[in-house]
């Protein structure tokens, strides 16, 4: 662990950590996810959902020629994540891990060690100049090739005040054509308990921001969507009919999308 963390302050990246079932989290964090466990039961399980969007979401990418990756908000790397899957297809691929967790990017610079094409840093996605600035980014990632953007259960923590939509227009005005934009975001629409997980996370002192799906749709800015467009996580791209919430995909309480450059 990080000299200097306080071990008593909640994070975003080790709760959803705690909620996929990983291993890199304090109690602090537990404490908070028991609580969201306790107001709706289903929310290891809306978790896996994002996950598994993630891991189609960057299949499709590497399918279609895409082979870096710049990963904002990116939690801890674990099994199953954004370099596994893309560098399974196309070993050459190249990963960046960007978090604002020191305690994340401590770990993800552990697992990642002797994987000469990933990288991780240390930064706030509020701070996109930084990011794209960093000297991982600038070794790893040639922005005059595409560059897959990766913000996946990210946004939501990102109030208005901060100018959501201009952050992400930021980091992304530098990508070449062919680049990409991968989103999830949690929403309150048709969702019965959203102001009680609001509330938890905020004694937590984390702002938590439920969007329209109107809302995250305008997030993606000039982006071209790629079909089936922003829905309802499951909703996109399915393998099959027995994925999780493909019978119920509003349970999953987030929606989805990918948007590519011209």
């Amino acid at each position: 662990m990080p000299a200097g963390i306080d071990v008593e302050r909640p994070s975003a990246a080790r709760i959803y950590d705690y909620q996929l079932g990983g291993s890199h989290n304090f109690a602090v964090d537990r404490q908070v996810g028991e609580q969201m466990l306790a107001l709706h039961p289903e929310v290891p399980r809306m978790a896996q959902a994002n996950r598994a969007f993630l891991r189609r979401a960057v299949q499709y990418l590497v399918d279609a020629g895409v082979r870096q990756f710049l990963d904002v908000g990116s939690g801890i790397p674990t099994v199953g994540h954004v370099h596994e899957i893309a560098q399974r297809s196309a070993p050459e691929s190249r990963v960046v891990y960007v978090d604002v967790d020191p305690v994340a990017v401590a770990h993800s610079r552990q697992i990642l060690a002797g994987n000469a094409r990933t990288a991780a840093v240390q930064e706030d996605v509020r701070h996109p100049e930084q990011i794209l600035d960093a000297a991982e980014v600038r070794d790893l990632l040639d922005l005059d090739q595409p560059v897959g953007v990766l913000a996946v259960a990210l946004f939501h923590f990102v109030p208005e005040a901060d100018d959501p939509a201009g952050i992400l227009a930021r980091l992304t005005a530098p990508l070449a054509p062919g680049s990409a934009l991968v989103l999830s975001h949690a929403t309150e629409d048709e969702q019965p308990h959203a102001d009680e997980a609001k509330e938890i996370y905020r004694r937590s002192g984390i702002d938590l921001t439920l969007r329209s799906r109107e809302q995250v749709t305008a997030l993606f800015g000039d982006f071209d969507l790629v079909e089936p467009g922003v829905v309802w996580v499951p909703q996109w791209r399915p393998e099959s009919a027995d994925d999780l919430y493909c019978d119920q995909p509003e349970a999953s309480a987030g929606y989805a999308g990918v948007g590519r450059t011209r």
